[in-house]
């Protein structure tokens, strides 16, 4: 059989920052455009669709940390280099264009790495989105995440916005947010399940590192197998759930982390997990 796994770990990133720890199984992609807030270009939209899509095939890459340079996490897309553009396309090609960043959602969705958002500052637009489809989120105190496409004069419904967001915040949360297009505040978001915890903005990246590093050393079959059925359980009903559960861990009982685990714990040893 061919094996089409690769290492990911050098991966050459064009519109990002993209670093791995030294095991590559770590992945922090930076969105380093500090001196606009970080904005994204058609171009950066494209790059982050195909490498979470191609990470599928990683053979080292376990976890990925979502983050922005310069205290901004991102302000969605660029006005000039995004925005303006659009108002000059025909019909085709502007529903090309947002089915490519509807598409960069369904790539982290798909991709089988937990990815892990640290958010500070500026979090708008589809920079919400993203964060929004990132798998977890950790905040600072200064964040603040608007989803502003009303401000434009477009519907809140951009990039699943309105499907996602209830999921996470509640349908009437995210009715205010996705009409209005004021920013949740840090404190918001914590209370409300956007943020899985607040720490300092000094802190925040490493701290979003630690979570991913033991996520990326724990058992990563399994975590995947959890992100596939988290996804795929929304569309079901209870008889759906329960059946699709129970054949997807009886796969997870097949995996040689779960006997190794087994053994480490009867000896009282920490298992070791390979993802296999």
């Amino acid at each position: 059989m061919h094996d089409d796994k690769r290492p990911f770990k050098d991966y050459s990133a064009r519109h990002f920052r993209w670093q791995c720890s030294d095991d590559g199984r770590v992945a922090t992609l930076t969105l380093n455009r500090p001196e606009k807030k970080n904005p994204l270009t058609f171009e950066s939209y494209a790059e982050l669709r195909d490498l979470f899509r191609d990470l599928a095939h990683a053979s080292d890459v376990r976890a990925v940390v979502l983050a922005g340079e310069g205290g901004n996490f991102c302000s969605g897309g660029d006005v000039f280099e995004i925005i303006e553009p659009l108002t000059k396309m025909p019909m085709p090609e502007l529903l090309r264009f947002t089915r490519m960043t509807g598409d960069l959602v369904k790539a982290m969705k798909r991709a089988p790495q937990p990815i892990v958002a640290a958010i500070d500052g500026i979090c708008a637009g589809a920079g919400a989105m993203i964060a929004l489809a990132a798998d977890m989120r950790l905040g600072t105190p200064s964040a603040k995440t608007a989803y502003l496409f009303t401000r434009v004069g477009l519907a809140g419904a951009d990039m699943g916005a309105c499907g996602l967001l209830p999921r996470v915040i509640g349908q009437g949360r995210a009715t205010e947010l996705l009409m209005t297009g004021r920013a949740m505040t840090a404190e918001e978001g914590a209370a409300w399940g956007f943020f899985n915890a607040l720490h300092p903005r000094d802190e925040v990246v490493a701290q979003a590192q630690a979570l991913a590093r033991s996520l990326a050393d724990g058992p990563y079959f399994a975590h995947t197998m959890t992100k596939t059925m988290l996804n795929q359980e929304w569309a079901m009903g209870i008889e759906e759930m329960v059946e699709s559960e129970a054949q997807a861990q009886a796969i997870c009982m097949m995996t040689h982390d779960f006997h190794r685990a087994f053994q480490a714990f009867a000896a009282k040893q920490a298992p070791k997990f390979e993802g296999d």
